[in-house]
């Protein structure tokens, strides 16, 4: 018999795939009940302003509007809404910018289904729940804080960087600014390196966390 009031979850993630098996995954457990799902930033808000869910399952990496921006935006509006990401990310600065934004609890998308199960659980109840790789992230961080970044960028890249943060890529970048792919793709090198970044979506989170870019 399913209970009474069931957790109602809302899953956002820009893959249908991972949106149609969370979906199965939430059918299994009667004290879960799926409202909706969304596949960007501005869709959850939507779905928030409709449905009012408990939990949000949320995915940070997306285009437009990012997992962290979008956590934020929710959180600010409704605080009884707890966000849990679920990501394949585990670098440190994307578990920063999440629990930063407002998420409760940061999961990796190998987590099992009753271990996703108990997060939803407790996040309703207002515990957080961390991957052993989250955790780690955070760790680290705590032990080598790192030093300001960005003061060396150059005006163009962090012309070029603003764009990243917008989610063009080399070529719009290019087009956008009048250059070559080639010098895109140099000055792009040269922020990664400078930031310290292994991606480029490493490299966006650097610049939102540390507010690099306007």
């Amino acid at each position: 018999m399913p209970k009474a009031n069931p957790i109602r979850v809302l899953i956002v993630d820009d893959h249908a795939v991972v949106r149609s098996g969370l979906s199965a995954f939430l059918m299994i457990y009667d004290d879960l009940e799926l409202v909706g799902d969304a596949a960007n930033g501005p869709e959850a808000i939507r779905m928030c302003e409709k449905h009012h869910p408990d939990v949000i399952l949320m995915d940070l990496v997306m285009p437009g509007m990012d997992g962290a921006a979008a956590t934020k935006a929710i959180r600010e509006r409704w605080h009884d809404i707890q966000v849990l990401v679920l990501t394949s990310f585990k670098e440190e600065q994307l578990v920063q910018s999440a629990l930063q934004a407002g998420a409760i609890g940061y999961l990796l998308k190998n987590v099992s289904a009753d271990e996703l199960a108990d997060a939803i659980r407790a996040a309703r109840a207002g515990r957080p729940t961390l991957a052993p790789e989250a955790a780690e992230a955070l760790i680290q961080a705590s032990l080598h804080p790192q030093p300001a970044l960005g003061y060396d960028l150059t005006a163009r890249e962090k012309e070029i960087l603003a764009l990243m943060v917008e989610g063009l890529n080399n070529p719009d970048i290019a087009d956008r600014l009048y250059v070559s792919r080639s010098t895109v793709k140099f000055h792009v090198s040269n922020i990664l390196s400078k930031l310290g970044a292994s991606s480029r979506t490493e490299a966006v989170a650097i610049a939102i966390q540390h507010k690099l870019v306007n």
